[in-house]
């Protein structure tokens, strides 16, 4: 084991090409087995799996959008369920439209709670959304538009810390009561659902269910590379240093509220992404997606997991989601117990997630050398060295 922690390969690998190694070496096993292993053989991946997996992986792109402008930016954000739920609406009116007239009433213009509520004729927001590519440009625009609105009216009026945690709790509180309406046009409280195709294949089929899986990794690649990119680039320095003294980066001329709204968008895309992903793969979407209590499990995701890491965000996302398949199942009346304990245990014990902990047993492993210290203290002690 320590030779391998050594070994030049692993250590020339940045955390970008571990995640989408492991992200690739999965989506590759999890396929071949699903594909060539019979259903009695121990190597076998179930259908069912396959759509879990899938379901999981949307989780983590979902992290990873919390953890860019709470980790990097310091924006605690309860509200992002909101932008993960205009992203999957907007793929579920696509999908609600492909059903055509093999609905229950046969209508082949209106959806059947539509029919169900004598409605005449779609909505003008319903426009164009029997069009794969308007239902992509909604998927991006609906919540990017949301986050960009609400953060230059927030931003600019240098809203911050617990405030702003408040008024996106109450964004999303606010949206989960108008969906439930049914004059919203968007099927009420029972949402849009019985779906049956997304690009002319059936969402029934498991070769689709496959493909969605493998298509959601690939998603969630690209999203971690824009992440990784981001925090790395001159912007991303920029963010941080807001994070960390916001009114320093305001003296030396720079405008926080402006970067701060870019982040915010740019977190509100990748959740929408996340969204229509997740929609297709679990067959429905309904207000209960803009529930406050949703969001707040996602911050406790990213902190169980690392805040500030972007791979954490990730491991947080998909460990605390196995652990709640597996224990609603078993006594689900003490799964949110179990899940406050466990941010609590994490929050005590540690404080920088799961990613914290692989760093502590790395660095016990494979200790920095006294040169590297060294350099390192100099780095901290003259930060404009580093820089030049």
């Amino acid at each position: 084991m320590d030779t391998l922690l050594k070994s030049p390969m692993i250590k020339k690998m940045s955390s970008l090409h571990f995640v989408i190694a492991i992200l690739f070496i999965s989506t590759l096993y999890v396929t071949v087995c699903n594909l060539f292993f019979a259903e009695g053989s121990a190597m076998h991946v179930s259908n069912y799996t396959v759509s879990l997996l899938g379901k999981y992986l949307c989780y983590a792109l979902l992290a990873l959008a919390v953890d860019l402008v709470w980790g990097y930016c310091g924006i605690l954000s309860l509200g992002h369920g909101a932008f993960f739920a205009l992203g999957g609406y907007a793929m579920g009116m696509y999908l609600m439209r492909q059903i055509g007239d093999r609905g229950v009433y046969g209508n082949p213009e209106l959806p059947d709670f539509m029919v169900f509520l004598n409605w005449t004729e779609l909505p003008w927001y319903w426009a164009g959304s029997d069009n794969a590519l308007v239902m992509i440009l909604l998927v991006f625009a609906g919540p990017g538009l949301l986050a960009y609105i609400f953060g230059t009216l927030a931003f600019r009026s240098r809203v911050s810390g617990v405030y702003l945690s408040i008024m996106t709790q109450a964004m999303t509180y606010a949206l989960l009561l108008s969906f439930f309406r049914n004059e919203m046009g968007f099927g009420g409280n029972n949402g849009l659902t019985d779906f049956k195709e997304l690009f002319g294949f059936s969402l029934q089929s498991p070769t689709t269910k496959l493909a969605l899986f493998v298509a959601t990794a690939v998603v969630l690649a690209i999203g971690y590379g824009i992440s990784h990119f981001i925090v790395n680039s001159k912007m991303g320095r920029v963010v941080t240093a807001i994070r960390d003294a916001e009114s320093r980066v305001r003296f030396v001329g720079y405008k926080p509220e402006h970067y701060k709204v870019w982040i915010f968008v740019v977190s509100a895309m990748l959740a929408g992404v996340a969204g229509a992903l997740y929609v297709p793969q679990v067959g429905i979407i309904n207000p209960g997606e803009f529930s406050p209590l949703n969001s707040i499990e996602i911050v406790i995701w990213v902190a169980i997991g690392g805040r500030g890491t972007l791979y954490g965000a990730l491991v947080g996302a998909i460990v605390v989601s196995y652990a709640k398949t597996r224990f609603t199942a078993i006594m689900p009346e003490a799964w949110l117990f179990g899940l406050g304990g466990l941010f609590v245990l994490v929050t005590l014990l540690l404080p920088k997630g799961l990613a914290g902990l692989v760093t502590n047993l790395m660095d016990k492993l494979d200790p920095p050398s006294k040169d590297k210290q060294s350099e390192s203290d100099a780095s901290v002690k003259n930060p404009v060295a580093e820089n030049k």
